[in-house]
């Protein structure tokens, strides 16, 4: 949980810079990719980190521009990255004008009480999860996957370093 704005302000820049990482790497193509039938397709989970769909954040007081959480998805992969930059600056910009004191409000949250700490760490921790699932659907769609926290298969080998097995 977070103690400060600037510690969250950090961490969701390096965390949205590798979300970016990926969204740039989208093609219109791959946006149909599903992992099975009833399941969200590529582009209708990368369009799921470009707006607050729970208005989590929006319910926390935290103002900052983003589509509407019923506008339908892009059917350009460029336009859903360039959405995902938008979204996220403005976020970053809207921190930016919070107290320290306000994570310590509290708000109704899915029928509890959470602080406001809490509600940015569970924001963030739920981008990473949908991160990893956007991953997963890239991979199937054979694009090149970017590393989050250390370097992925690809880039293991594009450094002549052959990768990790086990």
């Amino acid at each position: 949980m977070f103690t400060s704005v600037s510690e969250f302000i950090g961490e969701y820049r390096m965390e949205s810079n590798a979300t970016q990482k990926l969204l740039d790497v989208l093609t219109d193509e791959s946006l149909q990719r599903q992992v099975g039938e009833g399941y969200r397709t590529l582009g209708q989970l990368a369009w799921h980190l470009v707006h607050d769909d729970s208005g989590m954040l929006q319910r926390i007081g935290l103002k900052f521009q983003a589509p509407p959480a019923s506008a339908e998805p892009p059917q350009s992969a460029v336009a859903i990255a360039q959405a995902y930059r938008t979204t996220a600056a403005s976020l970053l910009e809207a921190a930016a004008g919070w107290s320290d004191g306000r994570l310590l409000e509290n708000n109704d949250m899915f029928g509890q009480q959470w602080s406001n700490a809490y509600t940015l760490y569970a924001f963030l921790k739920h981008e990473i999860h949908h991160r990893g699932q956007l991953t997963v659907l890239m991979r199937q769609a054979g694009l090149p996957v970017a590393g989050m926290y250390g370097p992925s298969k690809q880039e293991w080998e594009t450094m002549g370093i052959p990768a990790p097995t086990k």
